[in-house]
C-alpha cells in the first residue's frame, strides 16, 4: 500500500471514530458540564499516553526544544477547539455538531490551498467543494440559521485547521504520541482551574454513571483517532485529510438515528450524496485524471 493510500485509509478510519464523539459526549453532558467533561476525558487520556510513552521509552522527546513552539500552539488551539465543541453540544444536536465541524474542510482549503502552498488537482478541488456543499445541505435543510451551540462549533471549524498545521510541523521533530501527550498534560491543569471557577463540581456518582463514555471518548477519540490524524498529516495534505473527515457527518447521522433517535429528513439524506461523491474524487490519484 502506498503512503498516500495509507494516509487516506487513516483519514476514513478517523472519520468513523470521530463520528462517535458527539454521541459519547451527549451522554456525558447529562451528568456534568462541558468543562468538567473535557477535564475528565483529558485526565484519562493523559494517563493512557503516560503508559504508552513509558512503554516506548520516548520521554527524551520532551527535551527536543525545536518542537516546543508548535507543541504550545497545538495545546492552545486543540484545547480551544474541544472547549468550543463540547460547550456547543450543550445547545445543539450531535448530528448538527458533526456536520458543522466538517466546515473545517472549507477553511483548510482557504488557508492552505487558496492562500497557502498546498496543491491539489482540479478534480480533487471539485471533490472538496462537493463535500462542503453536502455538509451545508445536511446542516441547513430548510433555512440558514445557527443557534448558540451551532455558532460555537462553527468557531471550532475555523480553529481546527490551525491545529493540524502545528501538529504537522511538530511531527517533524517528535512522535505523534509525544505531541498528544504534551498537549493533554499541559492543558489539563489550566482547564481544571477554569472548570472549578465556572462550573459546579460533579458528584462521584455522576462521574461513575458516565465513566464508560468518558473512557470510550479517551480511548477511541482522544487517543487512537488523534494518533491516526497526526500520522496521516505526514502522508497526505491537510486539505485532503480534512476532506476525508467530511465523511464524519454521514456516520454520525446514522449513529444518532439508531442511538439517540435523532431522525434526519429527506433533504439531509440527499446531502450525503455529494459528501460521498466528493470523498471519491478527493481520493483519486492525480496521474489517473
Amino acid at each position: 500500500m502506498s503512503s498516500e493510500r495509507k494516509g487516506e485509509l487513516y483519514g476514513v478510519i478517523m472519520a468513523f471514530l470521530e463520528s462517535w464523539f458527539p454521541i459519547f459526549t451527549v451522554f456525558i453532558l447529562t451528568a456534568m458540564g462541558a468543562l468538567f467533561a473535557y477535564v475528565l476525558t483529558v485526565a484519562v487520556t493523559s494517563l493512557i499516553f503516560i503508559v504508552i510513552i513509558s512503554y516506548q521509552k520516548t520521554w527524551s522527546e520532551f527535551l527536543i526544544k525545536e518542537a516546543y513552539v508548535d507543541l504550545l500552539w497545538v495545546t492552545f488551539y486543540i484545547t480551544l477547539l474541544f472547549l468550543l465543541i463540547m460547550t456547543g453540544l450543550e445547545y445543539t444536536t450531535a448530528g448538527n455538531m458533526s456536520v458543522i465541524i466538517t466546515l473545517q474542510l472549507f477553511f483548510s482549503y482557504l488557508y492552505f490551498s487558496v492562500f497557502g502552498s498546498e496543491n491539489i488537482s482540479k478534480i480533487q478541488s471539485i471533490g472538496a467543494f462537493l463535500m462542503g456543499i453536502g455538509a451545508i445541505i445536511i446542516l441547513f435543510p430548510e433555512n440558514f440559521s445557527l443557534n448558540k451551540g451551532d455558532f460555537l462549533i462553527f468557531l471550532g471549524a475555523i480553529v481546527a485547521p490551525l491545529t493540524a498545521r502545528h501538529q504537522q510541523k511538530a511531527r517533524a521533530y517528535v512522535s505523534a504520541t509525544t505531541i498528544l501527550a504534551f498537549r493533554n498534560i499541559v492543558a489539563l491543569p489550566i482547564v481544571l482551574l477554569v472548570a472549578l471557577y465556572i462550573e459546579e463540581v460533579p458528584t462521584l456518582s455522576d462521574v461513575v454513571e458516565v465513566s464508560g463514555f468518558i473512557l470510550l471518548n479517551a480511548l477511541l477519540i482522544f487517543t487512537l483517532s488523534k494518533i491516526l490524524f497526526v500520522e496521516a498529516l505526514m502522508l497526505i495534505s491537510i486539505t485532503k485529510l480534512m476532506a476525508l473527515i467530511s465523511f464524519m457527518p454521514v456516520f454520525t447521522l446514522i449513529l444518532a438515528y439508531f442511538i439517540l433517535d435523532e431522525v434526519p429528513d429527506l433533504v439531509q439524506f440527499m446531502g450525503m450524496i455529494p459528501v460521498i461523491l466528493g470523498g471519491y474524487l478527493i481520493t483519486k490519484r492525480v496521474h489517473s485524471l
